[in-house]
């Protein structure tokens, strides 16, 4: 444990930031970003995958759900090549592993949050949309403002827990040379070469408690609404 410690004093600032101030930012701090960013540009897309999963319309519902089951079905870690490759033809310009990764992530996010925004526009009472409807609401409005406002609250643990999957999905960054936390890592183990135990350990304790942490938060977070739903029963 004591050379775990040494490896982690002796290269705090290429594990937590990179090699910032002098170069780009990499380490923890880029994954967090990272899994942040990703997070930040798939919700508003993955709301629209929920309403659309939701949809009697067929145009919306089918390609919806296509999307969701094909992107579900799949490795991350395929999602990653194919932006690698990809990106570069769409856009018609190269673009850095970072976007590139997040791309990738925001593709898998949108598939997955869809479902928890789905399962959060299902459990709202079916009882309170008729109610708006009775009172004029039309069904875009009834939406934005009856059915969204307490699906998304009530989901905000499954969000949350979204979050930490992304956190760790950002380790695959370092197959495209993504300087997150795991490519900063391997870098460590490639200047130590005779401990990657305890290199790689303390990968491990690095994300054990970065995601315990937010698992922790996760459950207060439930706890704090449960006590609220009760409250108002």
């Amino acid at each position: 444990m004591s050379e775990i410690y040494t490896l982690f004093i002796t290269y705090r600032d290429l594990i937590l930031v990179g090699s910032y101030p002098d170069g780009p930012i990499g380490g923890l701090l880029l994954t967090l970003f990272i899994a942040a960013v990703g997070l930040v540009l798939a919700f508003p897309l993955s709301v629209l995958i929920g309403i659309a999963r939701t949809s009697k319309w067929k145009i919306f519902f089918i390609p919806a759900s296509l999307f969701s089951a094909i992107i579900r079905g799949l490795p991350v870690l395929m999602l990653v090549f194919w932006s690698y490759f990809a990106v570069p033809l769409i856009s018609g310009h190269a673009i850095s592993g970072t976007k590139t990764l997040i791309v990738a992530l925001v593709i898998y996010e949108m598939a997955f949050l869809g479902e928890v925004i789905r399962a959060g526009i299902l459990s709202v009472s079916k009882g309170q949309v008729e109610a708006a409807r009775t009172l004029g609401l039309s069904y875009p409005r009834t939406l934005m403002e009856i059915i969204l406002p307490q699906a998304i609250f009530t989901m905000l643990p499954s969000i949350l827990n979204q979050f930490i999957n992304l956190i760790k999905n950002t380790s695959l960054g370092y197959v495209i040379g993504v300087a997150e936390l795991t490519f900063s890592m391997y870098q460590i183990n490639t200047i130590e070469l005779t401990r990657p135990l305890q290199v790689f350990g303390l990968l491990a304790i690095i994300y054990f408690v970065v995601c315990f942490s937010l698992t922790r938060l996760v459950g207060m977070l439930e706890s704090a609404l449960h006590r609220k739903r009760q409250i108002k029963i």
